[in-house]
């Protein structure tokens, strides 16, 4: 693949490799011609015929143009839960104060949460969503048109990438508020302080950097296990040793899906080397993302294993743009970069939200005119527009084998649902059991059973 072929892929992330960029279009043009030919036995007649058919025909058009509703009222206030914690004061602030300026009837209140997925999915079992909401992961699409509104009547259905993973029935409910490519964001300071020139290119190459780090007195990998959700990505690079883009699907399949030697045995073994050779944070249950971030700007560690939206994020915590790098993570020894590509959170429109209007506005804002997708790093999810990350270029100049990974079913995310399977508590697990095979033993037996009382 050369570079022109996989800024498309990137670009795209809506699981196509070769996507088309087309746009919609809505041909509003009623164009009608009327003509008189042949001899005609009264033009008089004629004439008065046609003056009474036009006075007719407009008068019926007028009706109908009376009759057309009036374009919704955007007013009142709505509420928007995020988890970017890091941004509700900031950045999502300014968004919300834009808009208002745009529609002065309108307010919005942004509401940051912590533990997202688990705060939203209490609230959607009280019927207590905000109007736009970020659609949790383990929500199955079936359950889509229970808690939330259709929006293809937005324009935008021709518009984007993604469509279909978030829809029912040929209904659309959740539009990506991005994508990102997952991969290992660098301090190049801090690889140049430790005597290295280049980002590794195999594994060999990672682990020996990582020894060049630690000697150097830099920290080499962030963990933020103590945080737990960050570790997310290296469930994700089960995807590229399995070679397939619908891997959780496939699990759903299995009654043993976690095989020793399998795709998640070999990502785990990556990062529990990692842990094992004292090449991430020295305590682990102090670990924090939002000092991780300080961290990675200052040098004192140097890497962490995230989606590219990490890298403006390093830079908004003190790192110059130029220093910071990002580059795919090596996962053997055959010099091939390989990289799996994903959707962000789906924003959601809640089914009782008392206005509607305004929310639906307010996402259509955030997508077509905020620029929150370049802000936060993200590939953008309107096919006819461009990521603006500068690491990307320096990414793509690697040529990885992109996997990009499929919407889940149903039939995983009722059994993930009915285990409680959570992969990042996965991954805290194997690298701190006292025996791997054993972590793995449990959560075999846990998905079967799980499978099992679901009968499927």
């Amino acid at each position: 693949m050369n570079k022109k072929q996989l800024i498309s892929a990137m670009a795209v992330l809506g699981l196509a490799m070769t996507m088309a960029a087309g746009c919609g279009s809505n041909n509003g043009s009623n164009e009608g011609t009327a003509a008189t030919s042949g001899n005609t036995p009264d033009n008089g007649a004629a004439t008065a015929a046609a003056d009474n058919a036009a006075t007719t025909n407009a008068a019926t058009t007028n009706a109908a143009a009376s009759e057309e509703p009036a374009a919704p009222k955007i007013a009142g206030k709505i509420v928007f839960t995020t988890n970017r914690t890091d941004l509700v004061d900031t950045e999502l602030k300014s968004y919300a104060a834009k808009f208002h300026e745009k529609y002065p009837d309108a307010t919005v209140e942004i509401e940051a949460i912590k533990d997202y997925d688990q705060t939203t999915k209490i609230r959607m079992a009280s019927n207590e969503l905000a109007d736009i909401s970020l659609i949790p992961g383990t929500v199955k699409n079936s359950d889509l048109p229970t808690f939330y509104q259709p929006l293809d009547d937005l324009g935008l259905n021709d518009r984007i990438y993604f469509k279909d993973n978030r829809s029912q029935d040929g209904k659309l409910y959740g539009i990506s508020s991005g994508s990102a490519a997952m991969g290992v964001t660098f301090n190049k300071k801090a690889f140049a302080q430790a005597g290295i020139a280049e980002a590794p290119k195999t594994l060999d190459e990672f682990y020996a950097d990582a020894e060049k780090l630690k000697a150097a007195g830099i920290i080499p990998l962030a963990t933020n296990f103590k945080d737990k959700w960050p570790l997310y990505g290296w469930d994700q690079e089960a995807f590229i040793f399995a070679d397939d883009p619908t891997l959780h699907n496939t699990m759903a399949t299995q009654d043993e899906p976690f095989a020793v030697d399998g795709p998640h045995w070999q990502a785990f073994s990556i990062l529990k080397k990692m842990v094992d050779g004292g090449y991430v944070e020295k305590d682990l249950m102090s670990t924090n993302w939002e000092g991780s971030k300080k961290d990675v700007a200052s040098g004192k560690i140097a890497m962490f294993l995230l989606g590219n939206w990490v890298v403006p994020q390093v830079v908004d915590n003190g790192a110059a743009a130029e220093d910071v790098g990002f580059f795919p993570l090596p996962l053997d020894n055959s010099g091939e970069a390989k990289v799996v590509l994903a959707s962000d959170y789906y924003y959601g429109i809640d089914k009782n939200s008392e206005n509607p209007e305004t929310a639906k506005a307010f996402l259509k804002f955030l997508i077509e005119e905020s620029g929150y997708d370049d802000y936060a790093g993200f590939i953008p999810v309107l096919k006819d527009k461009k990521p603006k990350l500068a690491q990307l270029n320096e990414f793509m100049a690697t040529n990885p084998k992109v996997i990009e990974m499929s919407a889940e079913n149903d039939d995983y995310l009722a059994i993930a649902n009915k285990m409680q399977f959570d992969t990042s508590a996965f991954a805290q697990d194997a690298i701190t059991g006292k025996d791997m095979k054993t972590v793995f033993e449990t959560y075999n037996k846990k998905w079967k059973d799980a499978k099992a009382s679901l009968g499927k």
